[in-house]
């Protein structure tokens, strides 16, 4: 069998349309994560895809720090989001694996990544198409047959044992063929009996028939006795989740990514500009210069005042943002204090660097060849408050002080 696992422009560009039509279709569904918005960048020509931020991690993330999830806790989880997917919008996912089931600090489980989904226009259509996560395809599906819904049923068999048991059911050390032939060749994989109830064994053994047609609903499942036996059973999915997620890690990831948006916006092009606005609700206040802004529209006014002087009259050479520190605590029970300082130099783009910043394709100090010190033409520092905000998962700036200190 021969895979060809590059993806085309018109491929990747057909993944972004199925994820954006998925979440908007199915927009506050609970099983599903929640779609925000989205935002195309004509100078890179990036779609950008905001979506709800689940600050538990996904169900991989908490196998890592876990190595299992017990019985109880799984059960609880297995939400209605693949039953919506299958009998409401009749999609095939095609990528069910622990890395796309999301979990966050209310305790909620949630799909993922729609990029590779198909939709099929009635109960009794077929998919012929070859994408997804190999190590979780189907039999079916491994020997290139027509396949439905019932192929995202196995996936869930396998994610479901592999995060009971801590491990992968098959071996995957000598790489994807022979992975490919254990799924088609070796009896499919079980839980050990004297380690599981009878009910989640019979679970994962209906999922994981080889024959596709011997496999159970969405809604067969969500009857099955594993899930009637915790039905009554009181599980703190918050708590479960709270006791995952390290507070401290997760207070730098907002921060994180409020700074990189914030700047990114701040230095980035005027058709994005706008977006700023979002940041801010009627009740935030901004504060620089001795003068106190309130207000969506009256900070957003203040900050266009200043890009504008930043900026200048020559755009390539306007003066942008260089993060060099940047650290958070908590803020109250829910909130988070960040505190960002730096410099401004004359370029094109905003920078992250210093104190551990992390930001997928940004570079750090270490990576730029530029004096920061000899290129300063002034300092700054800024403190956020971010509060949650109404939209699930969103934050928002309630309080900002700005500094500028010139040379």
């Amino acid at each position: 069998m021969f895979l060809n696992f590059l993806i085309s422009l018109q491929e990747k560009r057909q993944q972004i349309l199925n994820e954006m039509r998925t979440l908007c279709e199915a927009c506050c569904y609970p099983g599903l994560v929640e779609f925000q918005g989205a935002f195309y960048m004509p100078d890179s020509g990036q779609i950008s895809i905001a979506l709800e931020y689940m600050d538990g991690g996904s169900l991989a993330d908490v196998i890592r720090v876990k190595k299992s999830i017990p019985e109880p806790v799984l059960s609880h989880m297995l939400q209605k989001g693949l039953r919506y997917l299958h009998e409401v919008r009749h999609l095939v996912h095609r990528d069910i694996k622990p890395a796309n089931l999301l979990v966050n600090l209310k305790g909620e489980a949630k799909i993922t990544d729609f990029g590779v989904s198909a939709g099929l226009d009635n109960t009794m259509a077929m998919c012929a198409t070859f994408v997804g996560t190999v190590t979780y395809m189907s039999p079916e599906r491994i020997r290139n047959e027509n396949y439905s819904y019932a192929a995202d049923i196995w996936s869930l068999g396998l994610t479901i044992l592999e995060c009971a048991t801590g491990k992968f059911p098959y071996d995957v050390n000598e790489g994807p063929a022979n992975l490919m032939l254990q799924i088609l060749d070796d009896p499919s994989p079980t839980p050990p009996q004297d380690a599981y109830s009878l009910e989640f064994c019979s679970f994962v053994n209906d999922c994981l028939q080889k024959d596709a047609d011997a496999r159970p609903t969405c809604e067969q499942l969500l009857s099955h006795p594993f899930i009637k036996r915790y039905l009554k059973t009181h599980v703190d999915l918050a708590a479960y989740v709270k006791s995952v997620v390290d507070p401290t890690e997760r207070l730098k990831q907002i921060a994180e990514m409020l700074a990189i948006h914030y700047y990114l916006l701040f230095n980035g092009s005027d058709g994005i500009w706008h977006h700023m606005k979002t940041f801010y609700m009627e009740q935030s206040t901004f504060s620089f210069s001795g003068k106190v802004y309130v207000g969506q529209n009256d900070i957003f006014d203040s900050l266009s005042n200043i890009r504008k002087k930043l900026k200048g009259d020559r755009p390539r050479e306007k003066i942008v943002h260089v993060v060099e520190k940047l650290h958070c605590r908590a803020n109250g029970d829910s909130g988070v204090a960040i505190r960002v300082s730096g410099s401004f130099i004359v370029g094109n783009h905003f920078l992250v660097c210093g104190d551990g910043v992390k930001a997928e394709g940004m570079p750090s100090l270490d990576e730029l060849s530029i004096d920061i010190p000899s290129k300063r033409v002034g300092q700054f520092r800024e403190q956020f408050i971010m509060q949650p905000g109404n939209l699930m998962s969103c934050y928002y700036i309630s309080k900002q002080d700005l500094y500028i200190i010139q040379p």
